[in-house]
């Protein structure tokens, strides 16, 4: 019997928050060891944990092992990873030839505090990938990535002011779902409407020669898997150009769709593009790189660049698994293939949601997308009101109680292990969700 089984007339199922009550209680009681773990961590940890995007209420779920894209959570229990590390899980949590790879850079020694072969060999894998990457640097993770370009653009242009989105995410210290979070950088910044090529070309254009750079992921992440038009960059790119503001595409996330990332697949190349999670095959890991005259203000050869430092930007695991992880194993091939997996995937979905006339549907592309629990068209960031957010709550403990591990926000990201039977195997758990939940789902 599924999970999702039972009766159509129960309070669960016209009562969100009845629903609700009843799918923390069940969730709460199949998991003690994780509730323990939790309660013993609290006792140093706010929170209870290290990582805001992993904690929901009653606890988190502890994972224990994984292998493919299988995940083993502290009570036994066995998921299918759908979530895939929020993209940075491309290879799954066992990809032979990458633990071969860490373990002989390893064996050859740690923290060797000098150059190596590998980082050379990664940066130029990953200069002859990307249209807008002439050079590039590394640092340990894709917050740090933006944090560097923005500070490039700043060198290179001698001017301080960056425009973001609204709704835009770029790391734990420039997050901008309010325009105001205690959390990000002092930075001066000016804000314009994601999807929106007339606001944005007449905001850059009002900055004129104030701003330094305008930052944009193409597709958003955290925002809901949310793509950008073709025609919103071209305005960005064409508006930048205008100004001499430095055009950065965050494409720490969306850099796994095709070869060359969405400024390949649209045609609208940066000046700047940063990057991370899985090009180190699952190693700590980010990059930032573009036109050779910007990224020349960190080159030591001239007087007066600018310094950059990180004990770990070079380290010899990320360097030796990047190195196969982007020359041997996630070749045009592999990222095709799992752009048009996740494609196929999003389509079933999305038919299942029309079939069954609810408010329901999901947002994103390739190997990356999201559930939203409202109708029409998605194409901008938006605050969810109180009932979706319950919803998503719920969508989140229903796919557990199935067996399917996904973000608690709602999205997924697919690893290269999963195949169409997995895909298969969720739009079947959506299917029984829709089915449950039917009278909580009214367009």
């Amino acid at each position: 019997m599924s999970p999702l089984d039972t009766a159509a007339t129960l309070p669960r199922n016209s009562d969100i928050e009845a629903a609700l009550a009843e799918a923390r209680e069940a969730y709460a009681a199949a998991r003690p060891r994780s509730a323990a773990l939790h309660a013993k961590a609290r006792e140093v940890m706010p929170g209870g944990n290290t990582r805001t995007v992993l904690f929901y209420t009653p606890f988190p779920t502890a994972m224990v092992r994984g292998e493919g894209c299988r995940l083993w959570d502290a009570d036994g229990r066995e998921y299918l990873d759908l979530l895939g590390e929020y993209s940075a899980g491309l290879f799954g949590h066992s990809e032979q030839r990458i633990l071969a790879a860490v373990k002989a850079a390893l064996d050859a020694g740690i923290n060797l505090a000098a150059v190596g072969e590998k980082e050379g060999q990664l940066a130029h894998l990953i200069a002859g990938r990307f249209p807008s990457i002439e050079m590039v640097r590394f640092t340990n993770s894709g917050t740090e990535a933006n944090l560097m370009a923005l500070a490039a653009a700043r060198g290179f242009t001698g001017r301080v002011k960056t425009m973001v989105m609204r709704g835009g995410y770029h790391g734990g210290v420039l997050t901008f779902g309010t325009e105001h979070s205690a959390v990000n950088v002092p930075i001066p910044l000016a804000f314009t409407d994601y999807n929106d090529p007339a606001a944005a070309t007449r905001d850059i254009l009002a900055e004129g020669e104030q701003l330094a750079a305008v930052l944009v992921e193409p597709m958003l992440g955290s925002g809901g898997c949310i793509p950008a038009s073709v025609e919103f960059l071209q305005a960005l790119r064409d508006a930048t150009r205008k100004t001499g503001a430095v055009l950065i595409f965050d494409e720490v996330m969306t850099s796994r769709h095709g070869p060359g990332g969405l400024q390949q697949m649209t045609g609208v190349t940066p000046d700047m593009t940063t990057l991370g999670k899985y090009m180190a095959g699952g190693m700590s890991f980010g990059a930032f790189g573009g036109r050779a005259d910007i990224m020349a203000v960190f080159d030591g050869h001239r007087p007066g660049t600018l310094p950059h430092a990180g004990t770990f930007n070079n380290n010899v695991w990320s360097m030796a698994a990047g190195c196969v992880a982007m020359g041997e194993i996630f070749d045009a091939a592999a990222a095709e293939a799992l752009y048009a997996r996740g494609e196929g995937l999003r389509e079933a979905l999305n038919a299942a949601c029309a079939r069954a006339g609810v408010a329901m549907q999901f947002t994103g592309r390739g190997s990356m997308l999201s559930v939203h629990f409202r109708p029409g068209p998605v194409t901008a960031p938006y605050k969810p009101g109180p009932a979706e957010e319950k919803l998503r709550e719920l969508f989140f403990f229903d796919m557990l109680a199935a067996g399917i591990y996904i973000a608690r926000r709602g999205m997924v990201a697919l690893s290269l292990p999963v195949t169409e039977a997995d895909c298969g195997r969720y739009v079947a758990a959506v299917e029984e969700f829709i089915a449950a939940r039917r009278p909580l789902l009214a367009v």
